[in-house]
């Protein structure tokens, strides 16, 4: 499994306005920001994304995958501390 294929499957699926896709092998790391997430709870956040991830979860393509999303306000804030320059 490609960090590309991730990434593609989760821009058809989803609206978002800024996506990072880092990993190897199976464990993969996702950094996700859209309006979508406005009012979402952390579950909540973790379903979207899985989601259209769930085929390739459940062949086990994808073994370990880290979550990370937020709204583009959220992620004006958190982007300094988790992406530093």
């Amino acid at each position: 499994m490609q960090t590309s294929e991730i990434e593609t499957l989760l821009r058809q699926s989803l609206e978002l306005t800024e996506l990072y896709v880092k990993g190897e092998g199976s464990h993969f790391q996702v950094i996700a920001v859209g309006d979508l997430f406005e009012g979402a709870s952390r579950v909540k956040k973790q379903q979207l994304i899985y989601a259209p991830l769930s085929e390739k979860i459940a062949d086990g393509s994808i073994h370990a995958l880290t979550i990370k999303a937020f709204t583009p306000q959220q992620w004006q804030r958190e982007r300094k501390l988790i992406m530093p320059e």
